[in-house]
């Protein structure tokens, strides 16, 4: 990837905040951008020290204006700036459609507008919903199975059509579950590790059947950064995925062992999704991925949960987790 001068959407969060890091690591220039508040807080970028290539901005891709202003001389763009809550969703499905679909309009209007910039549009594993076949790849059917996965589905194929129908050169990057450092604890793996490192004796969690494919927060950078580096990867969607998929109740019991916990899991039917929304079941495949950049995730689930478990323990992160309350 040639191009040096990076907008990063959505880089106050989780995922956002690492590929900040990844980059600047590599030499790019980063324009980050955090959501504005009046706390003039930005989010997990206050964690990144000072550097000569970064530039943090505030905003709010709602607005198509403030969009055309912040991709002037850019040569690429990270979107990941969304509403990523499904329990939120369920109550608040309008936001979703405001920030996911229209944030991603404004962004690729944008994009169009600026010369053609190319742009990496962030989906979900979320959008397949529970696995008609397994493992599951980019062919599978889309299954709204929450008003968040629906707005992604309508980001994807609103990012998709830009590429078709103005040649804007689209990737949609599609990552399964990701998690690591600074993860909202809204999260399983978080919940469970700050709760035992506070000291509970039993966690109220939902249902433990489902299936995930987790992938560690850097696996997930570099999957990123990887679909930046192909032009192959224009104008398809691809899946960044560890092509694993793990029991919650064994990822659960896995980082018990790891933490020499005995903590006790207790079902709590507030944290239960509705009857047809859950996903079941998630295992990606990551052929395609493989095949157009050479991609391979580096980070077995035992390796990722104990840079993450080493993280949370330290006392400065973890004051910053409130793991006693259900946020959704």
């Amino acid at each position: 990837m040639s191009k040096q001068q990076c907008l990063i959407t959505g880089a106050d969060g989780f995922i956002g905040s690492h590929l900040t890091e990844e980059l600047l690591k590599k030499g790019f220039h980063v324009k980050a951008l955090s959501y504005y508040n009046s706390f003039n807080n930005w989010g997990w970028l206050e964690s990144i020290p000072k550097h000569k290539n970064l530039e943090i901005i505030t905003g709010d891709i709602r607005d198509p204006h403030f969009c055309k202003h912040i991709v002037k001389d850019i040569d690429i763009i990270y979107h990941l700036a969304a509403l990523i809550a499904i329990p939120y969703s369920y109550v608040a499905p309008d936001s979703y459609v405001d920030t996911n679909v229209k944030g991603t309009l404004n962004i690729c209007q944008a994009a169009k507008e600026s010369g053609n910039i190319r742009v990496i549009h962030t989906s979900t594993s979320e959008v397949y919903g529970t696995a008609q076949y397994i493992p599951i790849d980019e062919k599978h059917p889309k299954q709204p199975q929450s008003p968040y996965s629906a707005s992604k589905i309508g980001s994807d194929m609103m990012a998709l059509s830009f590429y078709n129908a103005f040649n804007l050169p689209v990737s949609v990057a599609r990552p399964f579950n990701t998690y690591g450092p600074r993860q909202s604890a809204r999260a399983i793996i978080p919940t469970i590790i700050t709760q035992i490192a506070n000291g509970a004796k039993s966690i109220k969690l939902g249902d433990l059947t489902p299936t995930r494919d987790f992938n560690y927060v850097k696996d997930t950078c570099q999957g990123f950064i990887a679909i930046a580096n192909s032009e192959n990867t224009i104008g398809k969607e691809v899946n960044i995925a560890s092509n694993y998929e793990i029991s919650m109740r064994d990822t659960l019991e896995l980082i018990k062992e790891l933490m020499n916990s005995d903590i006790e899991f207790i079902t709590d039917e507030e944290r239960i999704r509705p009857a047809n929304s859950e996903v079941f079941r998630l295992w990606g495949d990551n052929t395609l991925i493989k095949e157009l950049t050479g991609f391979k995730p580096e980070y077995s689930i035992e390796k990722g949960l104990k840079e993450t478990i080493s993280w949370f323990m330290k006392p400065e992160n973890l004051k910053k987790f409130k793991s006693g309350i259900y946020n959704i």
